[in-house]
């Protein structure tokens, strides 16, 4: 089994460009465009030099000596955290920056949850001396402000979608509308593996770093390339993408990702796609997507702005359905508790995205040599307020089930 597209972009039964007529020949020039783009030598060599010197990379291998104790099992850490930007999104923009130029592109836009990939896409376009505008819902706006105030200070115009559930879905739905009214000098930089093909490969192809440095690194500490278990969250996927994206084709290695349940499962507030969901189409692509029997799309929660998106990328849901990647759905509580052991037990703060990816841990039964790295792909700089609030709640309130009582109000 391969894991990669064919020729029209899918991965399976999952993918796809279905698009306005008017995006038409935009994608159709991507398309046909951005392989010989990405491969060709002078794109690679400056490429991989910005991911260096601009960025930070490679992002550190961390042995989480504490965490692995509590849990009698090797813990590795992947740093995307420590990259520029604080995040894995700055692989992304660093690299569709490139072929936004080369594409002769004098405007970007883009869509942004958590902020993460919004502050990147300023920062290359800073770095590039090119117009940027990103779109955010008017719920992320409020609780993601300091990275607003970043991609405001690195130059971008911050647009606040008011429509929906006011979060990652509305933003990307107003990008796709800008980008239909002006196609011919605007580069659309999706910061996900979603969207119409050839969006979802390139962008894992740009994120596969992470796990081409990943099997280096643990050759290093461990005299081998593969770990027993890799965990990441997925929310459209692009970290997930990354540090899976060398193992996809590796039976060998186990590969679980931590999705959004938000206030559990069956609480009409959630997140849980694998769960919740099923096949439909979501801004150009055939994946997973929560709908009403209808077919209209369900308002996703998350206490995490980078997870609350009403589906997951193609290549996913094709993982998901072969049964070659374990879904667990973590609640937002699981997410804070598990943010705040790493936060004790290593000194490292993660955001709520990466916490879910932590929040595994307590769910798997691990024995003494078994490895496992887990993609800590951003800072929880951002996220401040969230653990402020929860932290404080569950003081005042010790003996509480924070499961059934905390209720967050962004």
């Amino acid at each position: 089994m391969s894991f990669t597209t064919d020729q029209n972009g899918y991965y399976g039964n999952y993918g796809g460009a279905y698009i306005p007529e008017m995006l038409h020949q935009n994608i159709q020039q991507l398309q046909d465009n951005y392989q010989e783009i990405i491969s060709h030598p002078s794109f690679q060599k400056e490429y991989k030099t910005l991911l260096q010197d601009y960025a930070g990379r490679p992002s550190s291998l961390y042995f989480a000596t504490r965490l692995s104790d509590k849990y009698g099992c090797k813990i590795y850490l992947k740093r995307e955290d420590l990259n520029h930007t604080g995040s894995h999104k700055i692989n992304n923009a660093l690299g569709q920056i490139l072929v936004a130029k080369h594409m002769g592109k004098k405007r970007i836009i883009a869509e942004t949850g958590a902020g993460q990939h919004g502050v990147a896409t300023a920062t290359v376009c800073a770095l590039m001396d090119l117009e940027c505008v990103v779109y955010m819902g008017a719920l992320d706006v409020k609780r993601q402000s300091p990275n607003v105030a970043r991609m405001k200070m690195l130059g971008a115009k911050v647009v606040t979608a008011h429509s929906g559930s006011q979060t990652l879905k509305d933003a990307t739905n107003e990008a796709i509308r800008d980008w239909i009214n002006n196609p011919e000098d605007t580069y659309y930089l999706i910061g996900s593996v979603v969207g119409p093909h050839p969006y979802p490969d390139m962008v894992a192809k740009f994120q596969s770093i992470i796990s081409e440095e990943l099997q280096e690194q643990l050759m290093d500490k461990e005299a081998t390339t593969d770990p027993h278990r890799i965990l990441a969250c997925i929310g459209g996927g692009s970290n997930a993408a990354g540090i899976f994206y060398h193992y996809l084709d590796n039976k060998k290695v186990q590969l679980i990702a931590a999705e959004a349940a938000g206030k559990g499962i069956d609480s009409g507030e959630s997140a849980a796609t694998s769960i919740l969901g099923r096949d439909g189409i979501i801004h150009g692509s055939k994946t997973l997507l929560m709908q009403t029997p209808d077919g209209q799309i369900t308002e996703p929660y998350s206490i995490s702005a980078g997870l609350d998106y009403p589906g997951i990328g193609p290549l996913h849901a094709h993982l998901i359905k072969e049964k070659r990647l374990d879904v667990y759905p973590i609640t937002d509580i699981e997410a804070l508790e598990a943010a705040m052991e790493l936060t004790s037990l290593e000194g490292i703060i993660p955001a709520l995205e990466s916490a879910h990816a932590l929040g595994i841990l307590p769910k798997l039964e691990s024995k003494k040599n078994e490895i496992i790295v887990i993609s800590l792909s951003g800072r929880g700089d951002k996220d401040m307020e969230a653990y402020q609030k929860y932290f404080k709640y569950a003081k005042k309130h010790p003996h509480e089930d924070l499961e059934k009582s905390f209720l967050f109000v962004p």
